[in-house]
């Protein structure tokens, strides 16, 4: 258990130079959205500020709330009413600051989503593609796994989730391609960028026709089950540095 402090700003400062922040057009603002207490000394992860997630960090008298998924998207209703008036309503009435990082932590090549994806699942970079070099390219470095049915059952053995696989499980592996999310949309980069699978965390209608058509291979592994690692590599890594208190809380959803 960590016993300093660290100053909201700072932090904030901090995690924009570590991030990179300013080099994403996001589709949210990256960084601190609802600003709280001036010291830390107890962080609360999760993927995404939930309102169980904010209760169960007021729960444990959090000072910061560190997330994937916050607030203020491109095109949401601005007003402040219903579920986002009671989500901001706990916030400020128990002076949590919230930090919320989206593609930035999807991108990172320590703490991001794909990088800790990637170590989970034994898998090693070469090169990246698509918008903003998102998606990532690689192998397997599993010598047990060298079929697409294996990478699926380690999938599902490494997230406990079970993925679903389009394509032929006996198919070789070859190159693989990942993006955690929803990023399925990244399927035709995938394939010109030279991948034989490709693994996000959701899958649309289209999807599967272009799966099938192009013979690439694809699983949708969950949104939640894949981006739940780099906010927690990321919160650990604010504890050691500023020794802090850390807690990293899951709420389940099943997509």
């Amino acid at each position: 258990m960590g016993q300093g402090t660290i100053d909201r700003d700072e932090l904030a400062k901090y995690l924009a130079r570590t991030l990179d922040i300013t080099r994403f057009r996001d589709f949210c603002p990256n960084g601190l959205q609802v600003e709280g207490r001036k010291q830390i000394k107890t962080l609360v992860s999760g993927v995404t500020a939930s309102m169980a997630l904010l209760q169960a960090a007021v729960e444990k008298d959090a000072d910061a709330i560190l997330v994937h998924h916050g607030y203020f998207w491109r095109g949401e209703d601005m007003r402040v009413i219903g579920q986002k008036h009671q989500r901001l309503k706990t916030l400020l009435t128990h002076d949590v600051n919230l930090f919320a990082y989206h593609l930035p932590l999807d991108m990172h090549a320590e703490f991001g989503n794909n990088a800790q994806l990637a170590a989970r699942l034994g898998l090693q970079a070469e090169s990246r593609f698509a918008e903003d070099d998102l998606g990532w390219l690689g192998k397997s470095t599993n010598p047990a796994v060298t079929t697409v049915g294996e990478l699926a059952l380690e999938i599902e053995k490494r997230l406990q989730r079970k993925p679903l696989l389009i394509g032929d499980p006996a198919q070789k592996l070859g190159a693989i391609g990942w993006c955690t999310g929803a990023a399925q949309g990244f399927l035709g980069d995938a394939i010109a960028a030279g991948a034989q699978v490709y693994l996000s965390g959701e899958i649309s209608e289209p999807t599967v026709h272009l799966a099938r058509e192009s013979g690439v291979a694809y699983l949708a592994c969950g949104h939640h089950a894949t981006e739940r690692y780099g906010v927690q590599a990321l919160g650990a890594h604010i504890a050691r540095t500023f020794g802090i208190e850390h807690h990293f809380i899951d709420i389940d959803n099943p997509v």
